[in-house]
């Protein structure tokens, strides 16, 4: 539920209440790559490893009682086992007011970033271009501190199970952490609705109709661009761009109550239509940035990678065993690439499916981030390496290096491995998220 709360300026802000969750046996506490992140910066900033475990125990018995989510802050009852009650509290910076300014003119100005959230989503890309505009949507180390009524002075058990509980929460709805950083879903999308709506008053063409007809004149077809050159001519200004389209149009119903013909698939095409109208709102919106002119194009997928990109839109089942059959691949095939794919796109996919043979300089550079990485010999786990692949010997942990020098963490489900997260340029760092993943698998299953 939703409520609002005064603050000393008399303003009200939104703050959100979640009913207590029941025990996760058998589940871990994070499925979305976001709500691996924060617990990662929890894992990285608590100082005692056995209370983040204890705190972990807490949440997974249904120790945490309601979450209230408010700008700034998370609160929760929390019981021990002998049914002490503790009031925990989880404080994270709130953005500044420029910052915001900055992420909401970001996600206007991408259509696709907006459908991601009002989807509960989001993307890696979303995250990462927010960073390059200079906000950080996710917490890091040292950002989520904690207060609790045990009056410990770090992340005791009771703090660590909120934020366990907090991940939970996170999975379902990505407006949750936007809540906690200073704004409410109804004021963001109030917020992105004006600016997408003034963006487009901007973009929107004026023509001048002729008086008896009423019709907009269309221009000539003009001269050939060399042949203008050549004259010395001086190059026409541009018609004035298309208006933005926030959102894709409804598809269209094709079954109409007769049979199709034959060989067609009319749930396969009504997802094709759905999928090309949601392509081509991005293009449109990426192509009206005001970046676009200094970015160079990317190249199209492959049919392969295309067969997974759709894939992981969710298409229906037979849809998707079609686009197994297509891509090459078998059902597990096309799960474990939509799942490398998600944590990367086209360079996710890459680490997934191709090795490659590191050269000197390659391994030189490889070498040298896993000694700084752990300074302590003793420390550094052992590892067997195989072309670009280094699997933690005794583990089901492994890191994947890319061309680009960063690593990916992967684990070993049921013989095959698979990514557990996004890529990390500290190989210390990605091999936390792939054993930590791997633990908490062990942990559910026991």
């Amino acid at each position: 539920m939703s409520d609002f709360h005064g603050t000393e300026d008399g303003t009200h802000r939104e703050a959100r209440t979640f009913e207590a969750l029941p025990p996760a046996r058998g589940r871990g506490f994070a499925r979305t790559w976001w709500g691996h992140a924060w617990l990662q910066a929890l894992e990285d900033t608590a100082l005692d490893g056995q209370q983040v475990k204890l705190g972990r125990r807490h949440a997974r018995a249904g120790a945490v009682g309601a979450v209230s989510v408010r700008p700034g802050r998370l609160t929760a009852v929390v019981r021990d086992r002998d049914g002490t009650a503790h009031r925990a509290d989880v404080l994270l910076q709130e953005l500044r007011a420029a910052d915001w300014d900055r992420l909401l003119d970001m996600v206007a100005d991408r259509a696709g970033h907006l459908a991601a959230l009002l989807d509960r989503d989001m993307p890696p890309q979303l995250v990462e271009d927010a960073a390059a505009a200079g906000v950080e949507l996710l917490p890091g180390i040292g950002d989520l501190e904690p207060s609790c009524g045990c009056e410990a002075w770090d992340h005791c058990a009771h703090t660590a199970a909120l934020c366990y509980q907090m991940a939970r929460l996170l999975d379902q709805d990505p407006f949750v952490l936007l809540l906690l950083r200073g704004r409410g879903e109804e004021e963001l999308l109030g917020e992105l609705q004006a600016r997408s709506a003034a963006r487009a008053q901007a973009y929107a063409p004026e023509p001048e109709a002729d008086g008896e007809s009423g019709l907009v004149p269309v221009a000539g077809a003009g001269v050939l661009a060399a042949e203008a050159f050549a004259a010395g001519q001086e190059p026409a200004p541009l018609p004035a761009p298309p208006p933005r389209v926030d959102e894709a149009g409804a598809a269209p119903a094709l079954g109409g109550g007769a049979p199709p013909g034959p060989g067609v698939d009319i749930a396969a095409l009504e997802f094709l239509i759905r999928d090309s109208a949601e392509r081509a709102g991005r293009q449109l919106a990426e192509a009206l940035s005001p970046w676009h002119a200094d970015t160079p194009p990317t190249p199209g997928p492959t049919l392969s990678e295309d067969a997974v990109r759709m894939a992981a839109a969710g298409p229906p089942a037979a849809v998707a065993g079609r686009l197994a059959a297509g891509s090459g691949r078998d059902a597990k095939g096309l799960a474990a690439a939509v799942r490398a794919w998600r944590q990367g796109g086209p360079a996710g996919l890459a680490v997934l499916e191709k090795e490659w043979t590191p050269g000197a300089e390659e391994l030189a550079r490889a070498t040298a981030g896993l000694a700084a990485s752990w300074a302590d010999d003793a420390d550094r786990p052992r590892m067997r390496v195989t072309r670009n692949r280094w699997t933690v010997v005794g583990t089901g942990a492994q890191l994947r290096l890319d061309r680009e020098g960063r690593w990916w963490p992967y684990r070993k489900e049921r013989g095959h491995w698979l990514p557990s997260g996004p890529p990390d340029e500290d190989p210390a760092a990605a091999l936390a998220s792939a054993t930590g993943t791997a633990e908490a698998a062990e942990t559910d299953q026991g």
